[in-house]
């Protein structure tokens, strides 16, 4: 079954994948980011010979189960990387418990989401990027797209998204992008102690401490540096990270926009 990494973008779910792709699948801890055993979802692969028109919003929600289900058939279990929203498409369901073991969502503060966005979609302006997070219907992905990754994103807004996957009500485990910076060893071993439990296993001390030095930003930021990263934009992927301050990026006027529209959740997470 499908234990997902769920977050909106640009919120630390790729640093998430590698930690836990250097601790599941390297013997040496060394992590490939631009071969990364957790994959994601979706992916055009997925859909082969279930779907006609993944491109097509409605035939891509309605196969997205079954493309998990055909997933499930290996009885193994697997992590996939995704940033769509929990959604429901009519009658159809992004994912169900049926077919999902649980997810680790890992949640990041708007006001930091913001300039990773501008940086990652080349936005000209905040104002752009804002739209952005606000936009309920919110759709990424690339039609037609020679890669397999790009496939329609039903992602919704920040706030839309966050609250979607906490229906999620199957071994949901929350972890802050904040946490993850200011104590990594801390936040990261709550994810450990999650999957020890879930999946009746146990991890060595000195693999771990490993595991978070190899995967740490400033090392991965360095490999796209030195190698690049299939997964950037034109762009770089891994930006400023802990020297993202919306303190010192952001006008007042965005800032406070941000604030008034997600109040009841950015009060919920303490950002507020």
């Amino acid at each position: 079954m499908i234990i997902w990494l769920a977050s909106y973008p640009k919120s630390g779910n790729t640093w998430v994948r590698v930690f836990l792709n250097s601790l599941f699948y390297t013997e040496n801890n060394e992590v490939d980011i631009n071969n990364l055993s957790i994959g994601q979802f979706p992916n055009r692969k997925h859909f082969e010979d279930i779907s006609k028109n993944m491109d097509d919003i409605n035939e891509f929600s309605k196969n997205c189960i079954n493309a998990q289900l055909r997933l499930n058939l290996s009885n193994e279990t697997r992590f996939l990387k995704t940033h769509h929203a929990y959604w429901q498409n009519g009658k159809y369901k992004f994912t169900d418990i049926q077919t999902s073991l649980g997810v680790i969502y890992i949640v990041r503060d708007p006001r930091n989401i913001i300039t990773s966005l501008k940086n990652h979609y080349n936005f000209d302006n905040y104002e752009d990027a804002l739209k952005f997070l606000l936009d309920d219907k919110k759709v990424i992905g690339v039609k037609n797209s020679k890669k397999e990754m790009d496939l329609p994103h039903i992602i919704s807004s920040w706030k839309n998204h966050f609250n979607s996957w906490k229906k999620m009500n199957k071994n949901y485990l929350l972890i802050k992008y904040e946490n993850l910076i200011t104590s990594p060893e801390v936040e990261l071993q709550k994810i450990l102690n999650y999957l020890e439990k879930l999946l009746n296993i146990k991890f060595d001390k000195m693999k771990i401490l490993d595991a978070i030095e190899k995967s740490s930003f400033a090392n991965l930021k360095k490999k796209e540096q030195d190698h690049g990263f299939i997964e950037a934009p034109t762009s770089s992927f891994f930006n400023l990270g802990p020297k993202n301050d919306w303190r010192k990026l952001l006008s007042e006027k965005i800032s406070e926009k941000i604030e008034k529209e997600f109040k009841a959740e950015m009060m919920e997470l303490n950002y507020l």
